[in-house]
């Protein structure tokens, strides 16, 4: 299979009512889905954390860098996608898109490594307040654990070439163009220079992207802390999210109709791609 087969493969697993609450043999199948993909690399994690009576799971997958004697010496990327969806929607751009992406991440980089050590995370329960990621964060903030950069894929799949199919918060639409087309970078101000790179990355294999460096944590435009990434901006780490920009272009977001058919599937491979490249060069 290519990679636009095998993310297609992942996306028809994954795309299925799985709200941990009201869906949970959904969730559950998804769970084992995801733990079984990346077992094929290494072993695999489970961070669990309380929520209220229950708890819940992250999985976490770490690959070595290219020089594996050297692992401990460069701290990790961290690349991260939720498998949670919202009650009543198979989910399929947000987020089987980004689990998608991270399967085959894992897949890409652990048969060639990076230069820096690679941590891959599933996280549980973002779409009730970024929860798994919020424990996450914590934990390797205690724990003093620095990371190279930690990345949110978040909603990778959806594209409009329309014009006006482009929203923003005001007054972001004066600089940015209005056809929701690109694939967005949005980071804090430290790693201007990695959005830089990797929106290069992007265009090299045919996407267009847009960069967004937010001061202060994101407060002053709320909107682009709307995934895992916050949590660790909050905490001090270099982080990013990379998505389609969710409900500013995609009219199925928190919908029934967040079906794979409303998907676009060569944007999709491509940002795979773009993303497979910009890693290797950071």
């Amino acid at each position: 299979m290519n990679l636009k087969e095998r993310l297609q493969t992942h996306l028809r697993e994954i795309a299925r009512e799985r709200d941990p609450y009201m869906a949970t043999a959904g969730h559950f199948f998804v769970q084992e889905y995801i733990r079984q993909q990346l077992a094929q690399w290494g072993g695999v994690e489970i961070h669990t954390f309380p929520v209220s009576s229950k708890t819940y799971s992250n999985f976490i997958l770490d690959l070595s860098s290219q020089t594996a004697t050297k692992k401990g010496n460069l701290p990790p990327i961290l690349i991260a996608a939720h498998y949670d969806a919202v009650p009543g929607t198979p989910g399929a751009d947000d987020n089987a898109t980004g689990v998608a992406v991270l399967l085959e991440l894992a897949r890409k980089f652990a048969a060639e490594p990076a230069r820096y050590p690679l941590r891959l995370v599933a996280f549980d329960m973002e779409e009730y307040g970024l929860l798994g990621s919020t424990a996450y964060a914590a934990l390797l903030h205690q724990q003093q654990q620095p990371l190279r950069l930690m990345m949110s894929l978040e909603m990778l799949g959806y594209r409009n070439f329309a014009p006006g199919s482009q929203s923003y918060p005001s007054p972001l639409e004066r600089f940015y163009p209005n056809r929701g087309d690109f694939i967005a970078l949005i980071g804090n101000l430290r790693i201007i220079r990695d959005l830089i790179g990797m929106s290069r990355s992007m265009r090299q294999v045919g996407v267009s992207s847009q960069w967004l460096p937010v001061p202060n944590r994101g407060v002053i435009v709320p909107q682009t802390r709307q995934s895992d990434h916050a949590p660790f901006w909050d905490l001090g780490y270099p982080a990013m999210m990379v998505t389609d920009t969710a409900f500013l272009r995609n009219p199925h977001y928190h919908k029934s109709s967040d079906a794979i058919a409303t998907l676009d599937l060569d944007f999709l491979t491509g940002v795979c791609k773009g993303l497979e490249l910009a890693i290797r060069k950071l």
